[in-house]
C-alpha cells in the first residue's frame, strides 16, 4: 500500500470524528472526491431532479470529472486535513 492510499485510508476515518459538522457544500465536495478517488468518473444516467439529494451528489462527482485517482486521494486527504485544524 502506498502512502497516499495510507492517508486516504486514515482521512476516511478522520471524517467520521471531526468535532463540527462540515456544511453541505463542503460534504458535497467530500463525496465528490472519494467517489473519484474509488471509481473515477461518474456514469450512468443522472438521477431525476425530483430526487434532489442524489442529483447534488451526481453533479458534484460530474464536476471533476477527468481528475485522477491520485489527484482526488490528494485533495481528499488536504480537504480533510483542513478540517480537522
Amino acid at each position: 500500500m502506498s502512502d497516499l492510499q495510507a492517508q486516504f485510508i486514515q482521512a476516511q476515518k478522520d471524517v467520521n470524528v471531526l468535532s463540527a459538522r462540515p456544511d453541505n457544500d463542503t460534504l458535497l465536495k467530500l463525496y465528490a472526491l472519494f467517489k473519484q478517488a474509488t471509481e473515477g468518473d461518474a456514469g450512468g444516467e443522472p438521477p431525476s431532479a425530483f430526487d434532489f439529494v442524489r442529483k447534488m451528489k451526481f453533479d458534484a462527482w460530474s464536476a471533476i470529472k477527468g481528475t485522477s485517482e491520485h489527484d482526488a486521494m490528494l485533495q481528499y486527504v488536504a480537504l480533510v486535513k483542513s478540517l480537522r485544524n
